[in-house]
């Protein structure tokens, strides 16, 4: 089975709709409520700005408690399935990766009914046997970053979600499938090391993080992943390697300029994954992915204001 579409209510007086995709109807008197359709979520990172080969297409600007979203979601379809297109760093890549609205994009895309989000992201390679033009799909993350909002959780709501396998593993399983099917430079497992940048590491830092059992080291999947858990949707990355960071003895230490020769060849991998799971859909998730808030929030309901009521309806 495929996830599903939501038609959300937000908080006013009007009601309009989103064409070719959800009706979304605002309620004064409402919080988020929702019905259900067909979506998968992609969060497009460097290099990823679009997806050409949606059919249907059509932009929506999301409006969200926690604000505006990084760009418009670009909603669409491929070989039947609905599809929520958003570029993590904005059209022409304006927001560096503190400055990304994770909270507003998570939102947006649990709000137009996305329940599996595959992230695409660029990374350095902290081991060997991880070259450029590697896809790696980790299991694990080590988050360094310092200065980013991290729940959807906080004034007046309390809420603690386990983190323990912060990717799920379903879907997992299911992006290793199809990414064989494309290449056979593909590593299933390891952790990814996020980093808050948007300065690349010291080599002193790179080669701690090598120390650490770390795979892979990126910008951006902390707090995004911390955020969809929170928000009960399946998250899994695919993490495509464009340089050996800093650490390596005989390769050049990674640049932009380095980045980018590779991001070409590697995002037309990404896209064909994706066309490929749009065409055969994603299992139903048996990792608990859904069930991450039962229990978790620990705030009673007497005790919740008005705002947090409507603000969180959406996840509860």
């Amino acid at each position: 089975m495929r996830s599903e579409l939501v038609v959300c209510w937000k908080e006013a007086a009007d009601s309009t709709m989103i064409p070719g995709s959800t009706l979304i109807l605002r309620r004064a008197d409402k919080g988020w409520r929702s019905i259900r359709l067909t979506v998968i979520g992609v969060i497009g990172g460097s290099g990823l700005y679009d997806l050409a080969d949606l059919e249907d297409r059509s932009e929506h600007w999301i409006a969200t408690p926690f604000g505006t979203p990084s760009s418009p979601v670009v909603m669409g379809a491929i070989g039947g399935t609905r599809l929520a297109f958003l570029a993590r760093h904005g059209r022409g890549h304006h927001l560096n990766p503190s400055e990304v609205p994770y909270r507003a994009n998570i939102f947006a895309l649990k709000s137009l009914g996305v329940e599996h989000v595959l992230s695409v992201s660029a990374v350095g390679s902290l081991k060997e046997d991880l070259p450029p033009r590697m896809a790696v799909i980790p299991d694990q993350i080590i988050d360094q970053t310092r200065q980013r909002l991290r729940t959807f959780f906080e004034e007046g709501v309390v809420a603690h979600v386990g983190m323990a396998d912060p990717f799920c593993d379903t879907m997992r399983n299911t992006i290793h499938d199809q990414m064989t099917a494309v290449t056979d430079q593909v590593a299933k497992g390891g952790t990814y090391l996020c980093i808050e940048g948007p300065q690349f590491s010291t080599r002193a830092e790179s080669n701690l993080y090598r120390s650490w059992g770390a795979s892979i080291i990126g910008m951006t999947a902390m707090p995004e992943a911390r955020l969809a858990r929170e928000a009960g949707l399946c998250y899994a990355t695919l993490a495509m390697v464009t340089d050996y960071d800093v650490w390596h003895e005989t390769e050049d230490d990674v640049t932009v300029e380095t980045v980018l020769r590779v991001l070409h060849m590697n995002v037309e991998v990404a896209k064909d994954v994706v066309r490929r799971l749009a065409r055969q859909g994603l299992p139903e998730c048996t990792s608990g992915c859904r069930q991450a808030l039962d229990n978790a929030v620990i705030t009673s309901d007497a005790s919740l204001s008005d705002s947090a009521r409507s603000r969180l309806a959406l996840f509860r």
